[in-house]
């Protein structure tokens, strides 16, 4: 049932993605970023007040610099998906273990804390490799731009992910990192909208048509969804297979590239996704081996909480 839970995930952050990619070319990376923080912090505040559980923190400043990373790593990502293929956009995101193993190795190698773990470095250096073939045909046709910042975003998610590990470790719980993060994305992406980053005609936000607004409600309930799902899935699996279950994220936004949009790759794209894929896999095994019996992660979902 874990593994269903995790499966189940993948496949609503990949239809998330995918309504992200279509209402691109209805709404500003901005706007998006609004709706997707208002939708989920309404849904989830009705559902924690139902419940009558509480929003009170003792770490507001832990939960700031979280909800600011992932903010930045969720702009980035949704700048990409609409610049970029489905599935190379993805892809590029979900490298952030394997920046989370580098700065593990650079930790442990800096400190002469630990021996060097060659599989860990074979794993990091592949996944650059990968990276230069899933970006080729991005750079041939001049979308470098939206490689560059999906590159970015896996950068940044890395980062929030660690904090989340340390809220986890604090006894926060999962609903009340997600609320916050989801209130900060719908702070930042109304910040962006009044700064400019809305329609040509100077008003503030796009109008909305039927499709748009429907794309919109699915991007909220499907981030939702997919977090309520990740986070079952962490609490009761095992850490190592649900953690690597999440690349089958990949696999889906595939399928909903070649539904929607006929995306066809050449070999060496294949190829670079199946390196990055598997070296994620590594790195995932090295980053809960290095974390006290995957206590961490039993306590949060660290890529739910992203995205």
């Amino acid at each position: 049932m874990p593994s269903l839970w995790m499966l189940f995930a993948s496949f609503a952050f990949a239809a998330m993605g995918a309504g992200v990619k279509l209402a691109s070319g209805f709404y500003t990376t901005s706007e998006l970023l609004f709706y997707r923080g208002l939708i989920g912090s309404v849904i989830l505040y009705a559902i924690v007040r139902h419940r009558g559980a509480s929003f009170r923190t003792r770490f507001p400043q832990q939960h700031l610099w979280r909800s600011l990373v992932g903010v930045t790593s969720l702009w980035l990502w949704f700048f990409a998906i609409g610049k970029l293929p489905l599935a190379t956009a993805m892809t590029l995101n979900y490298m952030a273990p394997i920046w989370m193993a580098a700065g593990l190795f650079v930790a442990g190698w800096w400190s002469r804390a630990s021996t060097v773990e060659w599989p860990l470095v074979l794993a990091v250096g592949a996944s650059f490799f990968g990276v230069t073939l899933v970006l080729q045909p991005a750079v041939e046709s001049n979308q470098w731009l939206g490689g560059l910042a999906g590159l970015c975003s896996s950068v940044v998610s890395a980062m929030a992910y660690m904090q989340v590990r340390k809220l986890g470790q604090m006894g926060e719980p999962e609903y009340r990192v997600v609320f916050y993060f989801s209130l900060t994305t719908m702070l930042a992406g109304l910040a962006g909208v009044l700064a400019g980053d809305g329609q040509p005609s100077g008003l503030p936000f796009h109008g909305h048509t039927a499709r748009g607004a429907l794309l919109l409600l699915g991007i909220g309930a499907a981030a939702l969804v997919a977090q309520m799902a990740m986070t079952r899935a962490y609490r009761v699996g095992k850490v190592l297979v649900v953690a690597n279950l999440q690349y089958t994220g990949i696999v889906f936004s595939s399928l909903w590239g070649l539904a929607l949009w006929g995306d066809r790759f050449g070999w060496h794209v294949w190829l670079g996704i199946g390196v990055i894929l598997a070296s994620g896999m590594a790195a995932t095994f090295y980053n809960t081996r290095k974390t006290a019996k995957g206590a961490a992660l039993e306590k949060t979902d660290p890529i739910a909480s992203e995205l």
